[in-house]
């Protein structure tokens, strides 16, 4: 189950998230010579992926900022920048475009805090911007807890697009990453569960002075926790049915 989208347009271009999405494709457009070789790949990202051990043991923070912009694959900057898009321009439009960048880094740097202390004595290399994307979700969840997303689901071949309550999706997603995060903790992987669910909490403490100034619950009885603006409307798919013949 993946998001496609949400019933929630903005009122403004999101500039930053366009800046941020440009920003990690360029970047990985310069690790892909590297791509499916592991020591190469270990050489481009030295000196900024990040390793929990170099922070606890040398105070050599560089990667906290850095990781966040590194990414290792296709499937993983395809996946985190969908989620930008999708949740991104909306708290851009409410926090404004400085706000919203300071928001956004504030909880990569939670984020990789977090990771770093579900394990601060792994060496291994930790890239993403999951965690800063986990933290745009949190805040979203606060402004916005019954924003319809229309989400994805795949059983075998089977494809299905239904929308559902912001809190239904991200509640969810949120209790994913707990689960895993305390399976990987007895079992090991290579996913940082840690630092989504840090920075997905970071989203929403960072949002509270945001929904604050909004009237908090106010806010939320005032719009219905539904975005303060009509939802969006898509047109069904002029792609015609083929149906299967008996």
């Amino acid at each position: 189950m993946f998001p496609i989208r949400d019933h929630n347009p903005s009122s403004r271009r999101p500039y930053v998230v366009y800046a941020l999405i440009a920003i990690n494709a360029l970047i990985f457009a310069l690790q892909l010579p590297y791509m499916g070789n592991d020591r190469a790949l270990a050489v481009f990202w030295n000196n900024y992926a990040l390793y929990p051990a170099l922070v606890t043991e040398y105070g050599d923070y560089t990667g906290i900022l850095t990781s966040m912009f590194l990414h290792a694959g296709w499937m993983h900057i395809g996946g985190n920048m969908l989620f930008l898009w999708i949740f991104g321009d909306n708290l851009e439009d409410q926090m404004g475009h400085v706000g919203f960048l300071i928001f956004y880094l504030a909880a990569g740097v939670a984020a990789a805090l977090a990771h770093i202390a579900a394990a601060p004595d792994s060496v291994v290399p930790t890239v993403g911007a999951s965690g800063a994307i986990a933290g745009v979700m949190g805040g979203y969840l606060l402004m916005f807890p019954r924003a319809r997303v229309d989400v994805v689901v795949i059983i075998v071949i089977i494809f299905k697009v239904f929308p559902l309550p912001a809190w239904v999706m991200l509640g969810i997603w949120f209790a994913l990453q707990v689960f895993g995060g305390f399976t990987a903790s007895m079992e090991g992987g290579g996913v940082a569960f840690w630092a989504h669910a840090g920075g997905f909490v970071a989203g929403v403490i960072l949002a509270l002075p945001l929904w604050l100034r909004r009237g908090g619950s106010g806010f939320w009885r005032q719009t219905h926790g539904k975005p303060p603006h009509p939802d969006a409307v898509y047109q069904r798919s002029s792609i015609p049915v083929i149906r299967r013949r008996r």
